[in-house]
C-alpha cells in the first residue's frame, strides 16, 4: 500500500508519528462508455449553457445556487479562506466505543507507526482496548478539517472519519407514529425466525454476484477474441487532444429515451426468456457462498 498522508497523533504530551493509508478499495470492474456501432470512446464537453461555448478547465470556477440566485466564487476568493494545513491528529476526548453511532462513520484509514514510535503507538492501542473506549479526534485532510474516531482493529489503529452533526438526517416518518397491535404469538414467531437464521457474521462467506459474473463475462470475451484495438477507440479533436466529445445533456437525453424504450419492450414482452444473452445477474447484489 502507498501512504497518502503523514502526520502524528497528539494526546496530552505524547506525540506519535504515523503514516496514513486507505483501509478500503473498490472491487468493481471499471467500465467506460463507447459508441455501440464502432466502440469509439464517448466523452463529455464542459459546455456553458449561456453562451454555448466549450469552456477550458482553467476558465471554470465554482458557484453557490440557492434556487433563485447564483453566487460565483473566484479561485482567489476560495484561496483566501483559512485552509487547514496541520499534520496533527489531535485527540479531543476518549468516549465509550458504543456511543459512536455507525451512521456517523465514513471513510476508513489505517495508521502505521514509525519504528521509533512503536511503543507509544502500542500503548495507545492497548489503552483503548483496556478501557473499551474510542478517541474522538480532529485532523486536516486535503485542506479540510475532519472529525474522526480513532479505534482499534486487530493490531492496528484505525482512523475513521465521521459526518458532522448537521450532516445526519433525522428519520421523520409520520406513519411510525401509529403503533400497530402485535400479539405475543406474532412476536414469538418472529423470534423463532430470527433464531433459525442466527449465526456469527463472517464477511468472507458473502460475495458480490454481479461483479463476479461481470468479470467472468469480460474474461470470456477476451479469451474468444471479441475485442477491439484500444488505440482504435480514441479519436482526435481539433487541437489534437482528447477524443471528440458529445454534449452531456444530449447524452443524458439519449439515456432517458433508451430507458423508456427498454421499459416499453419489457412491458410488451413479459413472460419471455432472456434469449441466453450471457450470465444472469443475481436478484441481489450480494449472496452467501455455498
Amino acid at each position: 500500500m502507498r501512504s497518502i498522508w503523514k502526520g502524528s497523533i497528539s494526546f496530552g504530551l505524547v506525540n506519535v508519528p504515523v503514516r496514513v493509508y486507505s483501509a478500503t478499495k473498490s472491487h468493481d470492474v471499471s467500465l467506460h462508455q463507447v459508441h455501440a456501432e464502432d466502440g469509439g470512446r464517448i466523452r463529455y464537453q464542459r459546455r456553458c449553457e449561456v453562451c454555448g461555448e466549450v469552456v477550458a478547465y482553467e476558465d471554470i470556477t465554482k458557484a453557490f445556487d440557492d434556487g433563485e440566485n447564483t453566487v460565483v466564487l473566484t479561485a482567489e476568493e476560495l484561496a483566501s479562506l483559512p485552509a487547514e494545513h496541520s499534520r496533527e491528529i489531535e485527540v479531543l476526548e476518549f468516549v465509550p466505543a458504543k456511543q459512536i453511532d455507525p451512521i456517523r462513520l465514513d471513510k476508513a484509514y489505517y495508521l502505521e507507526p514509525d519504528e521509533q514510535s512503536l511503543k507509544p503507538y502500542t500503548l495507545l492501542r492497548r489503552a483503548l482496548e483496556d478501557t473499551d473506549r474510542s478517541a474522538v479526534v480532529r485532523f486536516a485532510l486535503r485542506q479540510r478539517t475532519r472529525l474522526a474516531v480513532l479505534r482499534v482493529r486487530d493490531k492496528t489503529l484505525l482512523l475513521q472519519t465521521m459526518l458532522w452533526d448537521d450532516e445526519i438526517r433525522e428519520a421523520e416518518f409520520d406513519v411510525l407514529e401509529t403503533v400497530p397491535r402485535i400479539s405475543a404469538k406474532e412476536r414469538d414467531m418472529a423470534s423463532q425466525l430470527v433464531s433459525s437464521l442466527a449465526a456469527d457474521f463472517d464477511p468472507a462467506e458473502f460475495s458480490d454476484d454481479y461483479q463476479e459474473q461481470l468479470r467472468t463475462l469480460v474474461e470470456a470475451k477476451l479469451e474468444q477474441g471479441e475485442t477491439l484495438d484500444t488505440s482504435a477507440t480514441f479519436g482526435e479533436s481539433e487541437d489534437g487532444g482528447d477524443a471528440e466529445v458529445v454534449d452531456l445533456m444530449e447524452a443524458l437525453q439519449r439515456s432517458v429515451e433508451r430507458s423508456k424504450k427498454r421499459r416499453a419492450a419489457t412491458k410488451g414482452g413479459k413472460g419471455g426468456s432472456d434469449g441466453g444473452a450471457g450470465p444472469r445477474a443475481a436478484k441481489g447484489t450480494a449472496r452467501k457462498k455455498a
